[in-house]
């Protein structure tokens, strides 16, 4: 089904923010920050009417250049008051739509806020604004032997607030973890200007885990203006094996094996044959173009370790059909099977004009199956389709490559990632697993979620934001939505659940 399809909403919409009242939002606002860091007119404002999912863009009303926490929460308890929608942005590196502005709303953006306040390299731990880029805080931490392992794609550009709201993870998350496993507490600010802080320094704290329910929450419950996070020290060493497959279905087969093998590899990614040619000419990573998929391996720790575990992991990529194995030499060529990696979406951009990238999570045993789908449903759907994966934990990024200038292709996208989003659920996994649901997959969390799942869901946005104003419209979809989406059975015509209906 088509995502963009029955998305007619009885939520609160904030239409009645009329001339008069834009303007008195705008004379509050410039007292709170200078001149340079409010913007409102259309020129100013179109560079922050989308975030990486560029597919679908709006124009805000105005946005603010937060400089400080006090800044922060003079804007939203201004905006609270006026009944105005906030949207919190970082970078805008994201694939969701997390950060797409509301029409009738204001975006707060926290890009200005990118001091690293305190770095403890005895405690292993730094203390940093919500702006500060990620790759930076492992730059900081470097000279201590440490780093901070959670590593996207766009580590180079994406801010910790980002990495927050999103739980993002990276090409290390199999050993490693993700946000939520690395961050120890968050300092926010609620929609009325209350500052909030969950978890603190020590491995854990009384009451119930909120920060856990924080990481993730998609600029949904509050605005995060300080973060603490783990820091890892470097490993001794680190070695790449990349291993050559003739067929897709046997690579993906090779990633299970090695998880059942007892192996946890460092990092374990996939790309096909597609990912691989777009790549190669753009980074000359030293990627096969011949094999029809290539798995990168990688292994850390001392020099013993990785030894034995790069000899374990051959083993099972030769029993597993690998067609060539090549290990890396030299930290220079291990950084190049990487890069080429990390470059994957910007690649794809190189040979079509837009893509779209899917983040489904299905169970490892499952990858083979899943290929085999997407490889028909690009016959289907008409259109080309290049696979890059978190393999180790099966989180999928599939790149449907299209042409939004040609009349239709959009739509035929959105449907070919709709379907890979269902079948993701169908065979027993998740329609995210790092990028959020944003605005784009809403629609898709009907498919995820049971009625009384998303009731709980609005139970928790209504005990930190009662009027709906932060980032209305993403992650959790009315239940109406889900209704008029065809996923939902309605009895006597009505939802008995009236409290939430405006969110």
């Amino acid at each position: 089904m088509n995502p963009r399809q029955h998305t007619a909403e009885r939520d609160q919409d904030f239409s009645d923010i009329d001339a008069a009242m834009r303007q008195r939002l705008l004379a509050e606002l410039a007292n709170i920050v200078p001149a340079s860091a409010l913007l409102s007119t259309a020129e100013d404002l179109k560079p922050y009417e989308c975030d990486g999912l560029s597919a679908y863009r709006r124009l805000p009303l105005a946005v603010v250049l937060a400089a400080s926490e006090t800044q922060v929460v003079a804007v939203l308890k201004t905006c609270h008051e006026l009944g105005i929608p906030v949207v919190a942005r970082g970078a805008g590196t994201g694939l969701s739509g997390g950060a797409l502005p509301h029409e009738n709303g204001v975006v707060l953006s926290l890009a200005k806020m990118k001091q690293i306040l305190h770095l403890d390299p005895v405690a292993r731990l730094a203390v940093v604004q919500p702006g500060v880029r990620n790759l930076a805080i492992s730059e900081a931490a470097a000279p201590h032997g440490l780093y901070y392992a959670p590593d996207p794609s766009s580590q180079i550009a994406c801010t910790i607030g980002g990495n927050v709201a999103e739980n993002s993870g990276g090409v290390h998350c199999l050993k490693y973890g993700l946000t939520v496993h690395n961050v120890l507490r968050v300092r926010g600010v609620t929609m009325d200007g209350e500052v909030v802080e969950f978890g603190n320094h020590a491995l854990d704290a009384p009451g119930y885990d909120l920060l856990a329910l924080m990481i993730g929450s998609e600029g949904l419950l509050a605005v995060v203006t300080e973060v603490t996070v783990k820091l890892t020290p470097k490993p001794e060493v680190a070695q790449v094996i990349m291993a050559s497959f003739d067929d897709v279905e046997k690579a993906g087969n090779a990633v299970a094996a090695i998880i059942a093998a007892g192996i946890i590899p460092a990092g374990l990614e996939m790309m096909d044959k597609p990912a691989t040619a777009a790549v190669e000419p753009f980074v000359k990573a030293g990627y096969d173009l011949n094999a029809e998929a290539i798995l990168l391996c990688e292994s850390d720790g001392t020099v013993d370790e990785v030894a034995e575990e790069v000899a374990a992991m051959r083993a099972v990529l030769e029993g597993s059909g690998a067609t060539d194995l090549r290990v890396s030499t030299s930290e220079a060529e291990r950084l190049r099977f990487w890069a080429g990696r990390k470059a994957a979406f910007p690649a794809v951009g190189r040979v079509s004009p837009d893509y779209y990238c899917m983040d489904g999570t299905i169970p490892r045993k499952r990858l083979a199956e899943m290929l085999k789908a997407i490889a028909g449903m690009e016959k289907k759907y008409g259109l080309r389709c290049a696979n890059v994966f978190h393999a180790g934990d099966g989180n999928l990024h599939p790149l449907i490559m299209y042409d939004s200038n040609v009349p239709g292709e959009l739509e035929r996208t959105e449907a070919f990632g709709a379907e890979i989003l269902e079948l993701s659920v169908a065979l027993g996994g998740t329609i995210t697993g790092e990028h959020g649901v944003g605005y784009e997959k809403i629609n898709a969390m009907c498919v995820q979620f049971q009625p009384e799942e998303l009731k709980a869901f609005h139970r928790v946005k209504v005990a930190f934001d009662p009027m709906g104003l932060l980032n209305p419209g993403k992650a959790v979809p009315t239940l109406h939505r889900c209704a008029e989406f065809g996923r939902m059975h309605v009895h006597g015509g009505e939802l008995k659940f009236p409290e939430l209906e405006r969110f």
